[in-house]
């Protein structure tokens, strides 16, 4: 599976387009998951041309949680159980940052 497709790729500002931005003003705008295993990525800036993107990243405690750089090409070649790689949500919808943040910290799911 494609982690991003075109409709993605044109919402995603870059880096440094959000670099000033307060939290309550960004949207996350694709959701990434480990099929088998811990590990969700809510993106909400991209650099394409160094693949990095900056998400809400849950590794799989809630409570440790948090915002930071995140490769690309890392979860592209990820592979985990039965060599199932990372897949994208495809029935996520574009929401707030600050209300990912607040479900996933009181323990909910996005």
């Amino acid at each position: 599976m494609k982690l991003f497709t075109k409709e993605i790729l044109k919402k995603l500002p870059s880096i440094e387009a959000t670099a000033e931005t307060s939290i309550k003003d960004l949207t996350v705008h694709c959701k990434l998951f480990n099929p088998t295993g811990a590990g969700t990525w809510y993106l909400y800036a991209y650099n394409p041309e160094e693949k990095l993107a900056m998400a809400f990243c849950n590794l799989g405690d809630s409570e440790m949680a948090e915002i930071g750089y995140l490769s690309i090409e890392e979860l592209e070649a990820y592979r985990g159980r039965f060599g199932l790689g990372i897949e994208r949500d495809i029935h996520f919808q574009s929401m707030p940052l600050q209300n990912v943040i607040d479900k996933v910290k009181a323990g909910g799911h996005v």
